[in-house]
């Protein structure tokens, strides 16, 4: 990416597919002296679309978005504009989905509750050619028990983990991966000590934060 001069407008795509929230980052982004938000985009394929086109100086894009997610839209990014720097703007706040953005290429990672001072800072900086990691996500990074899902399960205990956190029961899961509901139980059990976690609904709330599910509410 070329250097920008000190009078050249930080050009901005910015996805999210909740339409409210999205377009209300606009608005504050556009209050910013020298940002111009040039375009938008609802999930990773229009980012993607949209990028190609409108070849802008960053991109903010959430991780959680219907069809291709915000990390494998970072990845096919890195593939295709290596030098186009991406920060991660989230709710989600799991070390897993933190270390997998990071590992797709993200240069920063915020969560959306930052000050609009923040956002900006993290937005020059980023720009110009640095990283920037809030404070929160900087000590989730650093915390010697930070392991995510994928240091602590196999892949098809993580795949089990999802099926059971979208509700489904031993049965169903036996029946969708070709195990009986007695193996599908003996997963659960070993997942539940592994993660130190006893009921369903704790299973479910650690599966969300983590980025192993998508909130059906978002």
């Amino acid at each position: 990416m070329p250097g920008l001069s000190p009078q050249d407008p930080i050009r901005i795509v910015l996805a999210d597919d909740h339409t409210i929230v999205r377009e209300a980052l606009a608005t504050l982004l556009e209050s910013v002296p020298g940002f111009e938000v040039v375009a938008q985009a609802s999930s990773g394929e229009e980012l993607l679309r949209v990028i190609d086109f409108q070849r802008p100086d960053i991109v903010l894009t959430d991780v959680s978005m219907p069809g291709l997610d915000g990390i494998e839209a970072l990845a096919r990014l890195r593939e295709r504009h290596p030098g186009l720097p991406v920060v991660v703007l989230s709710m989600l706040d799991g070390v897993d989905v933190i270390k997998r953005a990071v590992a797709s290429g993200a240069r920063g990672y915020l969560l959306k509750n930052a000050s609009r001072q923040e956002l900006e800072h993290a937005v020059r900086t980023v720009t110009a050619s640095g990283q920037y990691f809030s404070p929160a996500i900087a000590a989730i990074l650093l915390r010697k028990d930070s392991d995510g899902p994928s240091q602590l399960l196999t892949e098809r205990q993580i795949e089990i983990l999802r099926l059971i956190a979208t509700g489904h029961s031993s049965k169903e899961i036996g029946f969708q991966l070709g195990l009986s509901s007695k193996t599908v139980d003996v997963h659960r059990a070993h997942i539940m000590q592994r993660l130190d976690i006893h009921d369903i609904a704790s299973l479910t709330r650690y599966a969300l934060k983590n980025g192993v599910v998508r909130d059906s509410s978002d």
